[in-house]
């Protein structure tokens, strides 16, 4: 990495983030925080306390690789998404550290919300920049969000408009729920995704569709009864993943039919899912990497606010 080079934070409630980008070449360091077995979750003051305790160390790996020298920006994500009245302790991690960071060395602070940083990574990590440009459609799939957005130029970054998702449980606790019900570590997608694939394929439960908002709480119920019927583990888990991956395939046809020629970009961890890849073989996806919690978005988004003129 050469000239322009800016760091992005990324606080969220289960990985700590940090990440470079100069334009061309982008490096991601991020770890999960710790979450007791069996768990489905971590409290906010918990996750606080664990990025709090984890960025230093990050940053010690950074500066001892060499990666923090001339930083031209800095930027992170101060909250879930951009609008009025979101937000999570946790992301306080980020913000706070981002902006001592950036006045310590003189630069500037580029504030973005959680979800822009997501939309911007799969683009980065797609070789799709461009999309950043345009309007597009764009799921955000995650352990605690499942929301189908409209997504619009905003300056230098996206302003993203929820027009379609679940009205209760996400996709990301449905499978997260699930794995830890078969005995999987939470969160248990990348698990919950490898024993899906050994069991028998299964059309899936036909969720009910309110034009593009659908709930997946009975589908956790159904899930429940079919582990206790006896079923076995990774039919469970295909019966589960096949479903959400049905669901998001008809939700987004039903939108394309209302945003006709819009292209679809998957973010998220949920995203990272081999059968939901296959259902929306024709939207942009990203590697993993740019799929899960990480700050690569962050940092794009940091990049292109310092050279195209950005003023938040």
């Amino acid at each position: 990495m050469t000239a322009k080079r800016c760091l992005g934070l990324d606080t969220s409630n289960y990985t700590t983030s940090t990440a470079l980008f100069d334009g061309a070449d982008g490096y991601q360091l991020g770890r999960l925080l710790d979450v007791e077995s069996g768990s489905l979750g971590l409290r906010q003051s918990d996750a606080l306390f664990q990025h709090v305790k984890r960025l230093p160390e990050l940053f010690d790996r950074l500066r001892s690789e060499g990666r923090l020298e001339g930083i031209a920006a800095v930027g992170a994500s101060i909250k879930p998404r951009w609008v009025e009245g979101s937000y999570m302790p946790c992301f306080l991690a980020g913000e706070t550290a981002g902006r001592i960071l950036a006045d310590t060395l003189g630069v500037p602070f580029f504030p973005c919300a959680h979800q822009q940083g997501h939309i911007a990574a799969v683009a980065w990590g797609a070789g799709r920049l461009e999309l950043l440009d345009k309007p597009l459609l764009a799921w955000h799939l995650s352990g605690g969000t499942t929301e189908l957005l409209y997504v619009e130029p905003d300056g230098t970054g996206v302003l993203p408009r929820k027009i379609g998702g679940t009205s209760d449980i996400s996709a990301g606790q449905l499978v997260d729920r699930t794995g830890v019900a078969l005995g999987l570590d939470f969160p248990a997608g990348k698990a919950l995704d490898a024993l899906s694939r050994e069991g028998k394929p299964v059309p899936g439960f036909t969720v009910k569709l309110n034009d593009l908002t659908f709930s997946l709480s009975g589908m956790e119920n159904k899930v429940k009864d079919m582990a206790a019927s006896g079923a076995s583990a990774a039919d469970v888990a295909r019966f589960a993943v096949a479903t959400v991956a049905r669901t998001i395939r008809r939700v987004t046809d039903r939108a394309l039919e209302q945003y006709p020629g819009l292209p679809v970009l998957c973010s998220g961890g949920v995203a990272s899912n081999s059968l939901l890849r296959e259902a929306l073989s024709d939207a942009v996806f990203a590697p993993p990497v740019c799929s899960a919690d990480n700050a690569l978005g962050v940092a794009v988004l940091t990049h292109r606010a310092l050279t195209m003129g950005g003023t938040r």
